[in-house]
């Protein structure tokens, strides 16, 4: 089902179960296009022409992902993700000019889980689409139980002043929460489950996207500095995450 137009349009409810996302962009044709493509495959849209329509509405009805175009009138996308990641870590993709470098690592940096490159093609960006919703679900049972009956073992993970809890995707580093996306949880995940243990970024890039979506060193790279950043605002002398240049990452912190 879709919602037009530029106002928040929230009457609509996705079904039980049923995963909505909302595509803003100033291009009415791709919105139309976009919207026929993804409830075809199960989902709920919800659509929005330029980014202060769809502020509030993301804010106040948040969809399951949102993707974004960067070029807009009156707030264009990278100032749309600023304002949103001010209050959630709502995954978002977004929708970048093929010559556009700048513009895919400054979305990175600003917290944007993943970027497409225009032209695209529906089906890559149903597939990162569908990667990203798997990921934001619960990486792990919160428990085990192999006798089928009370729990044996808790999915927490702790290593020294770290600790993630994938079940509810939540960080706190010294007893303080860390809000982190989808992408970041992972690749921090897949470092500190191997403390001392260099990943290379291919092995970053498995934790963190399916094998058949293509994702460069760069978009790693950035999501590395955001988290740095955001354990940085909560322990100025965070330095749990080494680079070895050449190889890759490790998690340190003892």
């Amino acid at each position: 089902m879709m919602t037009g137009g530029s106002a928040p349009g929230d009457h609509d409810v996705a079904m039980a179960g049923q995963k909505s996302i909302a595509l803003v962009d100033d291009d009415r044709n791709i919105l139309t296009t976009l919207s026929i493509a993804l409830q075809a495959e199960g989902y709920a849209t919800r659509v929005y022409s330029d980014g202060e329509a769809a502020l509030s509405a993301l804010r106040s009805n948040p969809p399951d992902l949102a993707v974004f175009d960067i070029k807009m009138p009156r707030m264009d996308g990278m100032e749309l993700l600023r304002r949103l990641r001010e209050t959630s870590e709502l995954p978002v993709i977004f929708l970048t000019s093929k010559d556009e470098e700048a513009d895919e690592e400054a979305g990175l940096a600003l917290g944007a889980d993943d970027y497409i490159a225009k032209p695209f093609s529906q089906r890559l960006l149903l597939a990162r689409i569908r990667a990203i919703l798997r990921r934001a679900g619960p990486v792990h049972d919160a428990t085990h139980d192999q006798e089928g009956g009370t729990d044996v073992q808790t999915a927490i993970i702790e290593r020294g002043r770290l600790r993630m809890d994938p079940a509810r995707h939540q960080v706190s580093w010294d007893g303080r929460p860390v809000s982190l996306t989808v992408t970041e949880f992972l690749i921090l995940e897949a470092l500190a489950l191997r403390p001392g243990v260099i990943k290379s970024r291919n092995q970053l890039m498995d934790a963190a996207y399916p094998d058949d979506v293509f994702v460069d060193d760069r978009t790693v790279d950035s999501h590395i500095k955001r988290l740095r950043r955001k354990f940085r605002a909560s322990d100025p002398d965070f330095t749990a995450i080494d680079t070895l240049y050449g190889a890759g990452y490790s998690f340190t912190d003892g």
